[in-house]
């Protein structure tokens, strides 16, 4: 079983910058792809980007496309999301999730999320 816990969200003016973590409790043994996902108020949740633990290799919604960038820290089982130029529209609660697979559609593991907060 792995844990996952968010931190980093806080408050933030319209084209500031925050850094989310994503701690896992364990070693990554059996994960292949970490994701974040957000979700503002009265919306579905959405994906933001994905990041293959083994590669590397990184997929972003065109909505964070240049602005975010994912990445991550085998040693310290660590999943970060860099946040900049950030909008008012970036406003939601934020969600780190870990899948046993490549499949987009697998979530096996998620944290509780951290509110992000950005004002115009």
């Amino acid at each position: 079983q792995v844990q996952l816990v968010e931190s980093g969200g806080g408050l933030v003016q319209a084209g500031g910058s925050l850094r989310l973590s994503c701690t896992a409790s364990s070693r990554m043994f059996n994960i292949y792809t970490m994701r974040w996902f957000r979700q503002a108020p009265g919306k579905e949740r959405e994906f933001v980007a994905a990041i293959n633990w083994i590669t590397s290799i990184t997929i972003y919604a065109d909505s964070v496309k240049g602005r975010f960038t994912i990445s991550r820290d085998n040693a310290k089982n660590t999943l970060y999301l860099q946040m900049n130029s950030l909008k008012a529209e970036d406003t939601a609660v934020y969600y780190c999730a870990a899948s046993r697979t490549t499949s987009p559609t697998q979530n096996d593991y998620w944290g509780q999320g951290t509110q992000v907060t950005v004002s115009s």
